[in-house]
């Protein structure tokens, strides 16, 4: 009671009027976040948010790179030069980052996504916030992330998030202008995650569409390869639009198939990130394609690459998919024959152009 007590005469306007917003946003931003993975995003993620709402814990798997954290205030690994805030606890010891937390964002590659969930299940309450940033399909069972929470963690009652859309590590760390999406089915959770992580630089819009934006940050992957091999080629601008624009098209083919909605690939998550993916020189997926058209070999190049690039392995999940839902993908066909059959990348661009003529629809 004097918590809140406290909290009403901090929010007591001059007229001795409660602030309700006022209030409502203090509450909001108590909540205590765990962040789990060390790399750029998770990182930034939990500086936002150890800055705006006063703490924020991040798990690192690397004992190592979470005592470099902790000492330097920085991550030289995968975010180097961003200072941190002093607020941000770290640590390797998942019982540490998940004592007393309210909310749990998981920025783990895809493929391990349900590892660590797995691994973090003990530790987490009843009816525990999932908020993830991984953006990706499984291999093995070809799941989304909310597909894989629901699995993983049967038996309890978790509500789902996904924060997805435009934005690269580096420029929300520098403060510049970002806006992105979060996919949330119950809206007063997405709400207050809504308001956990905005702030004058970061805006987060909301969206019920789930599947949309799980399946827009994944598969815009792909096509940023594409992009990158038509690039790498010199094929030009009209060749890169072209990519764009069709492949927001089987996007959104495959998405309506599996139960999105088509409007969802028209915004932040599907054509916002596809266009950032696409053309921005700190995309990962675009330098693997812009690498492969310069003859490097793709185990050479994942072998030299500290972050991963989830397309590679989207490219594969998806390509599947498409098989399965029987939704034509020529795009996601070429781009996993240069990565999986060794397939000459300007043979895969030839034979794009060369398909039937038909109509646009």
């Amino acid at each position: 009671m004097r918590f809140f007590s406290f909290l009403i005469k901090r929010t007591i306007g001059e007229a001795g009027a409660i602030d309700f917003h006022s209030l409502y946003l203090r509450v909001v931003y108590m909540m205590q976040t765990a962040v789990f993975g060390g790399g750029s995003w998770g990182t930034t993620l939990a500086d936002l948010l150890a800055r705006k709402n006063g703490s924020a814990k991040l798990w690192v798997r690397e004992r190592e790179l979470a005592s470099l954290i902790r000492s330097e205030r920085r991550n030289p690994w995968y975010l180097p030069g961003a200072e941190l805030s002093k607020n941000l606890e770290v640590s390797e010891d998942l019982a540490e980052v998940t004592k007393n937390v309210d909310s749990f964002l998981f920025v783990v590659p895809s493929q391990f996504y349900g590892g660590v969930l797995r691994t973090v299940r003990e530790h987490l309450p009843k009816k525990p916030l999932i908020i993830s940033a991984s953006k990706g399909i499984t291999l093995d069972t070809l799941q989304t992330m909310s597909e894989v929470t629901q699995d993983v963690l049967a038996g309890l009652k978790p509500v789902f998030a996904m924060l997805s859309g435009p934005s690269f590590a580096k420029e929300v760390c520098l403060g510049l202008p970002t806006a992105v999406t979060l996919g949330c089915k119950d809206k007063s959770a997405a709400r207050k995650v809504q308001e956990l992580f905005s702030t004058d630089t970061f805006r987060v819009y909301t969206s019920t569409d789930v599947r949309g934006v799980e399946l827009g940050g994944a598969l815009k992957n792909i096509i940023a390869i594409a992009a990158g091999i038509s690039d790498g080629l010199g094929f030009g601008a009209n060749a890169r639009a072209a990519l764009i624009t069709r492949g927001l098209a089987e996007m959104s083919r495959l998405g309506v198939a599996m139960g999105a909605q088509a409007q969802t690939f028209m915004g932040l998550s599907g054509m916002g990130d596809l266009v950032l993916t696409c053309t921005g020189d700190l995309s990962r997926n675009r330098q693997v394609g812009l690498k492969l058209a310069q003859g490097h070999k793709l185990l050479d190049i994942l072998g030299q690459m500290k972050m991963v690039a989830e397309g590679v392995k989207t490219t594969e999940s998806v390509h599947a998919l498409g098989r399965r839902h029987e939704v034509v993908m020529p795009i996601t066909e070429q781009v996993f024959q240069v990565l999986y059959e060794d397939k000459d990348p300007a043979l895969a661009v030839r034979e794009l152009m060369q398909r039937k003529l038909k109509s646009e629809q």
